[in-house]
């Protein structure tokens, strides 16, 4: 998505990232232009954290002004970028009200099972159809997920069984799943799936040593 364009009060026109830059970042005239860029980045799959860091920061100056749909979007895009901080971030920003909304709560909850690596109880809790609608609404947030997943099992698995990583993966079918073990340059042969060969990760190494007879003589004398 091509960087979007506001127009100061003096007639000057900027992108998001340099507006974010300049005092422009506190005109409250732009504060509607930035929660319309959420629900874009909601949208089109595209992502902002200084953006959206900008927008939870003037909910804490103008509390009169939160608007909770919103704060949502921003909560759920910022699962998406895991294994990164951007959640904990987010929600260090959070007002007690933000906090107490029983949505904020449930992504809360999703974030903090996605963050102990328990990805089958998150596709079972978010595969609900009373709490799919809500992630729904983010495009492209299972693919995100699945692509932590994946980081996740290429940091702790040599091999691990197809079905097992199906699961892992939100039970997807034979054929995405082929999709996500050729995306991570995995081999699949049978019902296992090699992450990294055993021989890729022992590399013989030779060790030679240089010991001078000045440094063994001094050895040899502490010894008598």
């Amino acid at each position: 998505m091509a960087s979007k364009m506001i127009t100061t009060d003096d007639g000057t026109s900027m992108t998001i990232p340099e507006m974010l830059k300049s005092i422009e970042r506190y005109n409250p005239k732009h504060f509607p232009f930035l929660e319309k860029y959420v629900q874009e980045q909601a949208k089109e799959n595209t992502y902002d954290l200084d953006a959206n860091l900008a927008v939870l920061k003037f909910y804490q100056f103008n509390p009169h002004m939160l608007n909770m749909q919103i704060t949502q979007l921003i909560m759920i895009k910022a699962i998406t970028n895991l294994p990164f901080s951007d959640f904990v971030l987010c929600k260090y920003l959070l007002l007690p009200v933000q906090m107490r909304d029983d949505t904020i709560k449930e992504i809360i909850y999703i974030a903090d099972i996605l963050e102990q690596c328990d990805f089958v109880l998150f596709w079972q809790h978010v595969q609900n159809k009373d709490k799919a609608e809500l992630f729904e609404k983010i495009t492209g947030f299972y693919d995100s997920v699945r692509k932590f997943v994946c980081h996740v099992v290429g940091t702790t698995f040599q091999t691990i069984d197809k079905v097992y990583l199906s699961r892992l993966l939100g039970n997807v079918d034979d054929k995405q799943l082929a999709q996500w073990v050729k995306k991570n340059t995995w081999t699949l042969q049978g019902d296992l799936v090699t992450i990294i060969k055993q021989e890729e990760t022992i590399k013989t190494k030779h060790i030679s040593e240089k010991i001078d007879f000045e440094s063994l003589g001094g050895v040899i004398a502490n010894c008598l």
